[in-house]
């Protein structure tokens, strides 16, 4: 993870501001940074999103592939999860670095997304036991500004709510064997229901208090974080504890509900800001480095 060194004045500086709930930059500890989303910037996915939080910059996209479902789930489809860490990113990132924190953040998405309500996999399904669409969800790290996971969390679900997967028609010839032909039509998709899909909100404990959207001179006062993935309804799917430092039960369950309450405001922030960028249809000017 990408780390700066701070003196003990300018730690002291943070964590003092932070108990009277004014941070360096201004903001509230509830408070996140202003993020820019945008959709549909990779031309060859099935849906793709960058999100800029900060100086974090990340870049997701989509693809869905025809393939076998898993023999323990044979009417479902499934996600497939890589992280790629450009070493332009953060200079630890040149050589291993970047594979452990690709593989930190894979497992974590795994992990938040083995809820079973969050993406409807049955409608990935086109013939149990024999085919079904897996979508490869591909995340960039352009850079990294602090508060990596939400970023991430939240071009993830703008990725999948921009994703099109072609309509299939199955039809079987006089011996049995099934022919798959795939929709030309471009509007003739299928899209995903993403309501459910959960956003992670990084709680950072400085000193008595906990801050969310952390920057990195604040994570280096942060000796533990908690990780919490909320639905847009309010309720917590998955719960992970970052840091050496230890969390006490009252503050574990003071930053759960902080968790729950910022990750519902974030929910709807960013479907607002999704449903204004669909109304717009190719109207809509590009402002990403792919426009």
């Amino acid at each position: 993870m990408a780390s700066v060194v701070l003196s003990e004045a300018e730690k002291l500086y943070i964590v003092h501001g932070v108990q009277e709930d004014l941070r360096v930059d201004g903001r509230g500890c509830e408070d996140y940074r202003c993020a820019e989303v945008e959709t549909d910037v990779v031309s060859n996915t099935s849906g793709s999103a960058r999100v800029k939080l900060g100086h974090t910059d990340i870049l997701v996209g989509v693809k869905a592939e025809m393939g076998t479902p898993k023999l323990e789930k044979p009417d479902e489809g499934y996600l497939e999860f890589f992280v790629d860490c450009s070493a332009n990113a953060t200079p630890e990132f040149e050589g291993r670095g970047g594979e452990e924190l690709g593989a930190e953040i894979a497992n974590t998405l795994y992990r938040v997304f083995s809820s079973e309500s969050s993406v409807d996999l049955k409608s990935l399904c086109i013939n149990p036991r024999e085919h079904c669409w897996i979508l490869y969800v591909d995340v960039l790290l352009l850079e990294c500004g602090g508060n990596l996971f939400d970023a991430i969390s939240i071009a993830v679900k703008a990725a999948l709510f921009n994703t099109r997967i072609p309509k299939v028609q199955v039809s079987e010839d006089e011996e049995g064997s099934k022919e798959i032909e795939l929709s030309d039509d471009p509007y003739d998709c299928i899209r995903l229901n993403v309501d459910d899909v959960p956003c992670i909100v990084t709680l950072s404990k400085i000193g008595y208090r906990h801050v969310v959207d952390a920057t990195l001179q604040e994570e280096a006062c942060s000796l533990a974080s908690l990780l919490i993935s909320v639905t847009s309804k309010g309720s917590l799917t998955s719960l992970k504890k970052v840091g050496k430092g230890s969390l006490d039960p009252e503050s574990i369950f003071e930053m759960m509900e902080t968790g729950k309450r910022v990750g519902k405001s974030l929910h709807i922030a960013l479907q607002k800001v999704l449903d204004e960028e669909e109304s717009l249809g190719s109207s809509r000017q590009k402002v990403g480095f792919l426009g």
